[in-house]
C-alpha cells in the first residue's frame, strides 16, 4: 500500500514537472522569437529568389510573383513600370533563374512586423544564342510583415569588398 502511494506521488509529481515543462516551452519568448527570425528568414529567401527569376516566355507569370512577393513603395514600383517590363523581358529573349545559396536575418522588429534578410544567390541568365551568363551576389531585403505574411519593402545589391575610404 505505502509503495502504491509513493510510486501514484512520484507519478503525480512527473507529470507536473512535464506539464510545467511545456508550459515554459510554449510561452518563451526566446522560442517565439526564434520562430518569427524563422518565418521571416523563409518569406525573405523566397521573395529575393522570385525577384531574380524571370522567363521571358511566361513573363506575366514571372511578374505576377514579383508583385505578390513585395508590399509599400517596391510593389508599387513594380506595379507602374510592369508595363515597360514586360517590353524589356520580350525584348531581350532572356531566362534568368536564381538559387538561394544562403540566408540571414540581419535584423528583426517583431512587434513592429520589420525585418531585414541578407541572402547570398546564384543567378543564370540565359540568352537566345551563346552560353549561360552564372554570377554570384548578395542581395540586402528589408522585409514588412502583412496580413499575407512577410513581403519585401526594399530590396538591393550588399554592397562587395572594403567600402572604407
Amino acid at each position: 500500500m505505502v509503495a502504491a502511494i509513493v510510486l501514484a506521488v512520484a507519478a503525480a509529481g512527473a507529470a507536473g514537472r512535464g506539464g510545467w515543462e511545456r508550459y515554459e516551452a510554449t510561452h518563451d519568448d526566446a522560442a517565439a522569437y526564434a520562430g518569427a527570425r524563422d518565418e521571416a528568414l523563409a518569406a525573405g529567401e523566397q521573395a529575393v529568389q522570385n525577384m531574380n527569376t524571370l522567363d521571358h516566355a511566361k513573363v506575366e507569370q514571372g511578374l505576377d510573383s514579383w508583385e505578390e512577393s513585395t508590399t509599400g513603395d517596391l510593389h508599387k514600383q513594380l506595379v507602374d513600370g510592369r508595363d515597360a517590363f514586360v517590353e524589356q523581358i520580350e525584348a531581350a529573349r532572356t531566362v534568368s533563374t536564381a538559387e538561394i545559396l544562403s540566408g540571414a536575418v540581419t535584423e528583426l522588429d517583431d512587434r513592429a512586423g520589420k525585418a531585414g534578410v541578407m541572402v547570398a544567390l546564384r543567378v543564370t541568365v540565359t540568352a537566345p544564342e551563346g552560353k549561360p551568363a552564372v554570377k554570384k551576389s548578395r542581395m540586402l531585403g528589408q522585409l514588412t510583415r502583412t496580413s499575407e505574411g512577410w513581403k519585401l519593402s526594399a530590396l538591393g545589391q550588399a554592397p562587395v569588398g572594403n567600402t572604407a575610404g
